[in-house]
C-alpha cells in the first residue's frame, strides 16, 4: 500500500505552501497616464523564483492524487527551464529522482538551479524534441512524465482555492479599481491563462483577458484560426513563453484578445521595466508589459479609466548571460532601439 506515503507527501507539500507567503502585487504609477493604474503580480518571490512554482505544486498534487507517483517514482519533465527548476524543488522535498528534458539553449542559470535542487538535465538540440524524449525516459525508467503542457490547465483548481486569479482579486479589493479592466498574460503551457480566463467567467467579473504571444509561437495564429495542427520548425526566442505547437493546455475560448509582440519589443520593454522597478526582470515580463502599455494607450484614446494587472514571471537574474547581456542580445535578437520612442511616452 502506497497510501501512507502519499498522505505524507501531500501533507509535506501543503506544509511547504503554508510556510510560503503570497507574492506581492506591486503598483506601478505612470505620471503620463494617471487614469490607468498598473499592477504587477511579482511571481519571482516564490521559493524557486518564478510563476512556475505554483504550477509545479499543482502538478505534484495532481499526480499524487491520481496515483501516478509513489515513494520510488522517478519524475521526468519537458521544460524550457523554469518549470523544471520548481519541479526539482518539490522532487527534492519528497526525496524523488528528477530529470529535466530541456533544450540546449536553456539559460545556464536555470540549469544550475535544477542541479542545485538535486535534479539532472537531459539536453536536446531542438525545442520540439522535449516531448518525445521525456516520454521515452519515463518509459525506460518506469517513471512518471509530468507533461506540464497537457496537464497545466487541469491540475490547478480554476474556481479558487487560492489560485493566482483569486489571489489577484483579493489583493485588489481595496484599490481604486478593485475589478481590473484587463489582465495581461503570455502563454507558455497556456495553463495560467486558462486559470485566469475560467476564473473571470466563473466569478462573473467584467475583466477581460489579453494574451500576448512572442514571435515564433503558434498560439496567436491558433487563436485566429482554431487550427490546432499549426506547427513551427523552431522555438520561441523569448525563453519560457511561446511554443512551436498548439499545447493542449492552451484554452483559446477563455481568451478575449491576443496580440503578437515582436521579440525586440519584449527586450526593450524588459529593460524599461527593470529601470522603473529598480531590479531586473525576465524577458517574458517585458512581453507582458508591452501588451499592457498598448492597452494603456488604447484606454486613454477611448477616454477610459481603470486598472490593468500583469505578471512578473521571474527575475532577470536568471538571464544575466543572455537577455541582460548586450552582446548576446545583439547576436540572438537584434537591435531593439526602435522601440525607445514608444517607451518614452510612459514615465
Amino acid at each position: 500500500m502506497h497510501r501512507p506515503w502519499v498522505n505524507w507527501a501531500i501533507k509535506t507539500i501543503e506544509a511547504d505552501y503554508t510556510r510560503s507567503a503570497d507574492t506581492h502585487l506591486i503598483r506601478l504609477d505612470l505620471k503620463s497616464h494617471p487614469d490607468v493604474l498598473l499592477y504587477l503580480k511579482d511571481e519571482s518571490t516564490h521559493p524557486t523564483g518564478s510563476l512556475k512554482h505554483r504550477l509545479a505544486r499543482s502538478l505534484f498534487l495532481y499526480a499524487l492524487c491520481n496515483g501516478h507517483i509513489t515513494e520510488n517514482t522517478p519524475i521526468i519533465e519537458s521544460s524550457s527551464g523554469s518549470t523544471a527548476v520548481s519541479e526539482a524543488y518539490f522532487a527534492k522535498l519528497l526525496g524523488l529522482d528528477f530529470i529535466a528534458v530541456v533544450p540546449k539553449s536553456t539559460a545556464h542559470e536555470k540549469i544550475k538551479q535544477i542541479e542545485f535542487y538535486g535534479g539532472r538535465c537531459h539536453l536536446v538540440e531542438q525545442t520540439d524534441q522535449i516531448y518525445s524524449e521525456s516520454q521515452r525516459l519515463a518509459n525506460e525508467l518506469n517513471g512518471h512524465y509530468m507533461d506540464q503542457f497537457t496537464y497545466a490547465e487541469r491540475a490547478t483548481d480554476w474556481r479558487g482555492n487560492n489560485n493566482i486569479a483569486e489571489s489577484i482579486f483579493k489583493q485588489m479589493q481595496d484599490e481604486p479599481h478593485p475589478i481590473p479592466s484587463w489582465i495581461v498574460m503570455s502563454p507558455g503551457t497556456g495553463g495560467t491563462s486558462a486559470t485566469l480566463g475560467r476564473y473571470l467567467r466563473f466569478q462573473k467579473y467584467d475583466t477581460n483577458l489579453l494574451v500576448v504571444d512572442p514571435e515564433h509561437s503558434v498560439f496567436y495564429d491558433y487563436f485566429q484560426t482554431r487550427d490546432n495542427s499549426i506547427t513551427l520548425g523552431r522555438g520561441s526566442r523569448i525563453e519560457g513563453i511561446g511554443r512551436p505547437r498548439v499545447e493542449p493546455s492552451f484554452i483559446a475560448g477563455v481568451v478575449d484578445e491576443m496580440q503578437k509582440v515582436p521579440d525586440a519589443a519584449s527586450i526593450a520593454t524588459m529593460h524599461w521595466l527593470s529601470k522603473k522597478l529598480g531590479k531586473r526582470v525576465g524577458p517574458s515580463s517585458g512581453t507582458n508589459m508591452f501588451g499592457v502599455l498598448n492597452k494603456v494607450l488604447e484606454m486613454q484614446q477611448q477616454g477610459q479609466s481603470g486598472a490593468i494587472v500583469t505578471l512578473l514571471c521571474d527575475s532577470g537574474e536568471r538571464y544575466l548571460n543572455t537577455y541582460h547581456d548586450d552582446q548576446w542580445v545583439d547576436e540572438n535578437i537584434g537591435d531593439y532601439s526602435q522601440f525607445d520612442k514608444f517607451l518614452a511616452q510612459f514615465n
